[in-house]
């Protein structure tokens, strides 16, 4: 029987999960709400299977369509309890509960999760009274990194450079000023040396597969300088990621992670994204946990995996994940994420763009779209991180050589990406 998909989220992260969805023989038609213009329809090479966007509430598009399966990809619907509600329905989803997406949803949850289960990780203090922000900041030797403890669409956290700015930025978060409620709690961290790499899992609550680790750039220009950004291009597989260092991640941080959350009483079922620092004696550290999908990465993981994508979602949904359904590819994969002007204050939109079809020619690349619309017929900017032009290839350096081609062929006003993805590790 030909299975029906809806795909949550409009970003490219969404654009890709649909696109490897539909190479399972099993399904016929992903459905992505709201979407974008690259989720209208599905490209050629898919031959009579279907992919298309609807607008409106997921859990009632999911009850009309009588989908098979919902995947999830943003946090916030994921905090908000959308898995709960799907359940509550009888709509199979893939996604964690409102209550084990506290990984993410608050910062302060983490870091006293992985205390409690002995997950390495930097030392931290939780602040909630301004009048205390002095004296706490000051217990660290190096400027803290000062976090949001809630949900800030991957901007909430200033690595400060002084423990001047640690203190304004902290008091700034408290107050609301900066972040809105996501501020209300604030969480100082110590600085961590070294290196960060991100790991995707596929869990059912008590088995989990594990993807290529992906190591992503999150700061808007080249050499990691600016300010934070949702991400602005990634790679798979990050070569620090040694086998050893694998195995330590796997025993320190992920086997804890997922044990830890079944003992609590809140099974994991869904992507837990581990986003880690690699110390230089190889040591790893948790910085953060995200309850689904990476936005780069997960374009590079549908470029690096192999198996059938629909059968694992499915199976882990129910708790019934078969980890070898999934197992990772030798190929190599670049993403290059191309940002509207103006990203990451007010980016600019409606501004045409032209040169997807010429990119999308060269061998091995496929642009995902993120922030894109439709305007009588003519594709345009519609948001921040506009495209994701991800190229896959036996090697890295050659992966990287087409993602570059590729995204050289793409023209739009004011287009701004980083020409150093990957440069590190082909250093």
């Amino acid at each position: 029987m030909a299975k029906q998909v809806l795909v949550v989220g409009s970003g490219a992260r969404e654009h890709a999960l649909a696109l490897r969805l539909l190479e399972s023989p099993l399904v016929e038609r992903v459905v992505v709400t709201p979407g974008n213009a690259g989720t209208a329809r599905a490209p050629l090479g898919y031959g009579s299977k279907r992919l298309e966007n609807a607008a409106g509430d997921p859990v009632e598009i999911a009850r009309e369509l009588g989908v098979d399966l919902v995947v999830v990809g943003p946090e916030v619907p994921l905090c908000a309890g959308l898995c709960d509600a799907l359940a509550a329905e009888g709509v199979l989803a893939f996604g964690p509960s409102a209550r084990a997406a506290r990984l993410e949803g608050s910062k302060a949850f983490m870091k006293e999760f992985a205390a409690r289960h002995r997950i390495p990780t930097a030392s931290y203090t939780i602040v909630t009274d301004p009048a205390l922000v002095e004296s706490a900041v000051r217990e660290f030797p190096a400027p803290p990194v000062v976090k949001a403890d809630g949900l800030a669409a991957g901007k909430g956290v200033i690595v400060a450079d002084s423990h001047e700015q640690a203190v304004r930025v902290a008091r700034q978060m408290l107050s609301g000023e900066l972040f809105g409620d996501a501020g209300k709690t604030v969480v100082l961290e110590e600085r961590l040396p070294g290196a960060e790499a991100s790991v995707n899992l596929i869990c059912d609550g008590e088995r989990f597969v594990v993807l290529p680790p992906a190591q992503d750039h999150k700061r808007i220009f080249d050499g990691d300088r600016g300010p934070n950004t949702g991400g602005m291009g990634t790679y798979a597989p990050a070569p620090l990621m040694t086998p050893e260092v694998s195995e330590r991640v796997l025993r320190e941080i992920l086997e804890p992670a997922v044990l830890g959350m079944k003992e609590d009483g809140t099974p994991y079922r869904g992507t837990l994204f581990a986003g880690l620092m690699i110390a230089p004696d190889g040591a790893p550290q948790l910085i953060e946990f995200n309850v689904r999908f990476g936005d780069p990465e997960t374009q590079v993981l549908m470029n690096t995996i192999e198996g059938d994508l629909y059968l694992a979602l499915e199976g882990a949904a129910r708790g019934q994940l078969d980890p070898a359904l999934i197992r990772s590819s030798a190929d190599h994969a670049v993403c290059v994420v191309l940002a509207a002007a103006g990203y990451p204050g007010t980016p600019r939109k409606g501004d045409p763009i032209r040169g997807v079809d010429e990119a999308e020619r060269v061998e091995g690349v496929r642009v995902y779209h993120a922030g894109t619309a439709e305007k009588d017929g003519v594709l345009v900017t519609a948001g921040g991180r506009v495209l994701g032009v991800t190229a896959r290839a036996p090697s890295l350096r050659q992966a990287h050589e087409r993602a570059y081609r590729a995204a050289g062929a793409i023209a739009f006003e004011g287009v701004q990406y980083r020409r150093d993805i990957a440069a590190r590790a082909l250093s």
